[in-house]
């Protein structure tokens, strides 16, 4: 990701609206360097608007390259480095952004993932999907593994939908990407209706 900020610099689109790749990194070296500001990211009020004015603080006074050098260091010693935060909420972090900067910029999915980052994100899929949908009401929802068999049932209802794909493109369309994600929907058409209508993600 941080080679990609290089390439394409700071004023780069992402599929965020209003959010550059100046803005993008902010964002990310906020999350990880600035624990009063980096709890607020995930709430909503007053706390979100604090962390938005601290990221609008960074993006004006840090130089696009100081902060990719800090997100390249990697997350100082502390919460970040917790192996669990690093294989689950990170891991769903950098790789939901690295594609909001990717394919906002022409790039298509990535063919060089290996079987074991394959897995660790199959393994967010499943453990994460039931959150990331939780505002969708009164349907049934299935993640499949296209190619392999491997199945989740996330939550069950008189009609299912079922989601396949990659195991990243499913973590798009469950992080709220739909546009973006390679995923394929089946089900009931009312049902495929409210999975299409409803809204994923944090």
């Amino acid at each position: 990701m941080c080679d990609l900020f290089d390439t394409l610099g700071p004023d780069a689109p992402t599929l965020l609206h209003g959010w550059t790749t100046r803005k993008m990194a902010a964002h990310l070296v906020l999350r990880e360097r600035d624990p009063i500001a980096a709890p607020c990211l995930v709430l909503p009020g007053p706390p979100a608007r604090f962390a938005e004015r601290r990221t609008s603080d960074m993006v004006e006074h840090r130089e696009f390259g100081w902060l990719v050098t800090r997100l390249r260091c990697g997350p100082p010693l502390g919460f970040f480095r917790v192996p669990w935060v690093r294989s689950f909420p990170s891991l769903n972090e950098f790789f939901v952004h690295h594609e909001d900067v990717r394919r906002a910029n022409g790039l298509g999915p990535r063919a060089d993932l290996t079987p074991a980052m394959q897995a660790a994100l199959w393994r967010n899929v499943q453990r994460g999907s039931r959150y990331l949908s939780r505002r969708v009401r009164g349907v049934g929802l299935d993640i499949a593994w296209q190619g392999t068999g491997l199945r989740h049932t996330v939550r069950t209802g008189q009609a299912t939908v079922e989601l396949a794909g990659s195991p990243g493109e499913l973590l798009l369309y469950l992080f709220g990407r739909r546009s973006a994600a390679t995923v394929e929907v089946s089900g009931p058409a009312a049902a495929v209706a409210a999975i299409q209508e409803g809204r994923f993600g944090m």
